[in-house]
């Protein structure tokens, strides 16, 4: 009962870190997800073993450039574009190497490129409430609502129901049962942010509701590789009863880049 106290505590005053970093203005955004990385990213280092201080510094250097960069100076989309299509690219290698493993020398050599697959999450999850009509703290908080929606409900129809596993080698808690769960809640959640928040046709956020529940698993899943192939629970202990705050992140930073490409395809046929 007590770890249970602790996790739900941590996990509240988390929520409340970012919702008001949103809220409060756009800097405050910045800077939080910023210092986020920076941790995500140390935590991410140590699990693919990359020993070199200069991959650790070069991360910070290219996470902070970046985030300033794009959100403040860049006035013009291609380098954008170019850089949302390397990052997906970099993801969608993951996502192979999730399903024909490579073993653990070829994992640490992934792991190095998989430094854009941190640091461009980071860039595009700070860049997707950046519309052409400014910052946009309802569109971003939509998406973390989704991302929570789908843990949530994953956990608790897989607790209670889930009986068959849906992906054993990575994740054994992982279930079926819990992943339709998470998906239907993703989905329930894409419909009740078009009717209180708006911003979007109702399509759009059932297509990002769809997106979070697939692609956010899969992030998940590909943290857990991670994880398993160094022999380690958690990412880190920064969370009481969570673990790492790339354990937390895992699922939105993956999913970033596609969230923002799907939303720039919107934005320019509408």
């Amino acid at each position: 009962m007590k770890e249970l106290l602790v996790r739900v505590l941590s996990g509240l005053l988390y929520i409340a870190i970012i919702l008001f970093s949103m809220y409060a203005a756009q800097e405050w955004f910045l800077l939080l997800f910023f210092i986020l990385g920076i941790i995500s990213l140390r935590e991410y280092i140590k699990l693919v073993n990359l020993q070199s201080g200069f991959w650790r510094y070069a991360g910070y250097f290219f996470l902070g450039l970046w985030i300033y960069y794009f959100n403040y100076l860049y006035e013009y989309h291609l380098l954008t574009y170019l850089l949302v299509v390397v990052v997906m690219i970099v993801n969608l290698s993951l996502i192979k190497d999730l399903f024909y493993p490579q073993s653990t020398t070829d994992l640490t050599r992934k792991g190095r490129a998989g430094l854009l697959y941190i640091i461009g999450g980071f860039l595009f999850l700070t860049l997707i409430p950046n519309r052409q009509d400014g910052f946009i703290p309802d569109l971003i908080g939509g998406v973390f609502v989704l991302i929570w929606v789908n843990d949530s409900f994953a956990y608790l129809v897989g607790k209670n129901f889930g009986k068959r596993k849906l992906f054993p080698s990575v994740s054994p808690k992982k279930t079926i049962e819990g992943f339709v769960g998470g998906f239907a809640g993703a989905v329930l959640a894409g419909f009740l942010i078009f009717k209180y928040v708006g911003l979007y046709p109702l399509w759009v956020w059932i297509c990002l509701g769809m997106m979070v529940a697939v692609i956010g698993t899969l992030g998940d899943l590909i943290e857990s590789r991670f994880k398993r192939t160094a022999g380690v629970k958690d990412s880190g202990r920064l969370m009481p009863g969570h673990g790492g705050l790339y354990d937390r992140l895992d699922s939105i930073i993956f999913v970033a880049p596609f969230v923002y490409c799907f939303l720039e395809l919107v934005d320019y046929v509408s």
